[in-house]
């Protein structure tokens, strides 16, 4: 098994509970990591072998472009679309961080993180 990560993946979305934030949008920053078996990429030297990481960041941007009140369906959703893609997928690790969360004071970020298959036992 081998990792692979994105990470500092950055967005302008409409992600949010309140009114303004459909209106106004917000920055979000996503890491990512996935645990899946590349030996064959790694010893054959072959993309279809492996996790695209264009593909993957191309899955997460049409995500991202739909919107969603909280953080954590988001994360979930995101997950879903990778498995979806990369059925050979054995773990991932998401976290999402919204930039400036409207909170009435300075916060940098909020943030969750969400993991499969941890987070995914009770999805039936």
């Amino acid at each position: 098994m081998g990792k692979v990560s994105l990470e500092g993946i950055e967005f302008h979305a409409y992600h949010g509970a309140f009114p303004e934030e459909e209106i106004l949008g917000n920055r979000f920053t996503l890491d990512l990591e996935l645990t899946t078996d590349f030996f064959k990429a790694m010893s054959e030297d072959l993309l279809q072998e492996t996790v695209d990481y264009g593909k993957l960041y191309a899955l997460i941007k049409a995500r991202m472009d739909v919107r969603v009140k909280l953080l954590e369906r988001l994360g979930y959703l995101i997950i879903k679309d990778i498995l979806s893609a990369y059925p050979q997928t054995e773990s991932v690790t998401l976290t999402l961080k919204k930039h400036h969360p409207a909170l009435g004071g300075l916060v940098k970020f909020s943030a969750v993180t969400v993991k499969y298959p941890e987070d995914f036992q009770k999805d039936s």
